[in-house]
């Protein structure tokens, strides 16, 4: 079996993919449909898929597309672990829960954010309680984000950028970039200002599929940050934990956390679906995970994620600049070709079998 073959050119495709594949599993399939439309103006929506016993103990939690953009990578995942009619091996007692597209509105129209230009990975938080500032994004908003994306504008405000890093460190300037604001809507890693429909359809689809389960496994798929097709496994919690002891002993000691003081390609995010999971599932015990895949170098996939930010903020995504920013965001989050495609799923594969035989350990 070709497993470049499970990955798909756009989201339509891609969900056409998944359908076909679930269903030949037997899968039960639900479709939730997401208020906006596609560029194509097609339909929008995240669909579940569940196998094994609805009674099960045990459950595996597959999730596409947190990040919009990078569920070319976590679609093609799903569909090649059902091609591969892996799901005949799952254990007794065990399902598996396949969110596809989670925010699909970001998948369809190449960004990492939501219909609200909300980071998803940055919106789950208690809206009732103060905002965790970040000093660092508010005193570079400005060349961050800037209103013009000119190559005289990219230029000035890359030199503030650089000077900030020289000063501070490159991870500093990362965490202001990345770790999540709440103070600039339209800025890039926006939390928002109240739950998006993504996060709370996610949440129904928690509270509907796993309310039954004792032990929950979450792999949640991600692009954009480390070497040419290389997984890094991120446990968001600290290596003292009870959670990161038990991902090391699933997955092995490559296990990183961005709490662990500079093992991790990811900054120290406040809002992450991951962190927020086990108070969503406290009848269980939670285990997640972040497979986090490399595509370009940092500062290719950080502008290109800034370009976007302009474009849907003051400039015009059908326009010719437009296409253009949104094939580079589409080469920062997706590796379209064989080699990348090849690793991606065989890593993938690997780290749905250590979850599962630690599910049952």
């Amino acid at each position: 079996m070709n497993s470049a073959e499970s990955f798909s050119p756009d989201y339509q495709a891609a969900r056409i993919k998944f359908l076909e594949a679930a269903s030949g599993a037997g899968a039960a399939l639900e479709a939730i449909t997401h208020p906006e439309r596609g560029p194509d103006s097609g339909e929008l929506a995240t669909d579940v898929a569940w196998i094994g016993p609805r009674s099960a103990e045990a459950v595996l939690v597959m999730i596409s597309a947190t990040h919009g953009v990078e569920g070319f990578c976590g679609s093609g995942t799903q569909v090649d672990w059902l091609r591969r009619e892996e799901y005949r091996a799952l254990p007794h007692g065990t399902a598996a829960l396949i969110v596809h597209a989670i925010n699909p509105y970001g998948f369809a129209w190449l960004r990492r954010v939501t219909h609200e230009n909300v980071d998803l990975n940055r919106n789950w938080i208690d809206f009732n309680s103060p905002r965790k500032t970040n000093p660092g994004y508010q005193a570079l908003a400005d060349q961050i984000c800037p209103r013009e994306w000119t190559a005289q504008a990219q230029e000035r405000a890359n030199h503030v950028l650089k000077a900030y890093a020289d000063q501070h460190g490159p991870m500093a300037l990362q965490q202001a970039l990345s770790g999540g604001q709440y103070s600039h809507p339209l800025g890039v890693f926006y939390g928002g200002d109240q739950p998006t429909w993504s996060r709370r359809t996610q949440t129904s689809i928690f509270e509907h599929y796993l309310r039954g389960a004792g032990r929950i496994a979450i792999i949640d798929y991600h692009t954009g940050l480390g070497p040419w097709g290389y997984g890094e496994q991120i446990v968001v919690e600290r290596p003292q934990s009870a959670p990161f002891r038990r991902a090391t002993c699933w997955y092995g000691g490559a296990i990183t956390s961005p709490l662990a003081g500079g093992d991790s390609a990811s900054a120290e995010i406040v809002g992450d679906g991951l962190s927020f999971a086990p108070s969503l599932l406290d009848h269980a015990e939670v285990t997640g995970m972040a497979l986090e895949f490399g595509t370009k170098p940092v500062n290719a996939v950080m502008n290109a994620v800034r370009a976007d930010a302009w474009l849907h903020a003051y400039g015009d995504p059908a326009s010719p600049e437009g296409r253009a920013i949104k094939a580079e965001v589409r080469d920062a989050f997706f590796g379209d070709a064989d080699d990348w495609k090849g690793m991606i799923a065989g890593q993938s594969l690997l780290a749905i079998r250590q979850a599962l035989k630690g599910l049952t350990a």
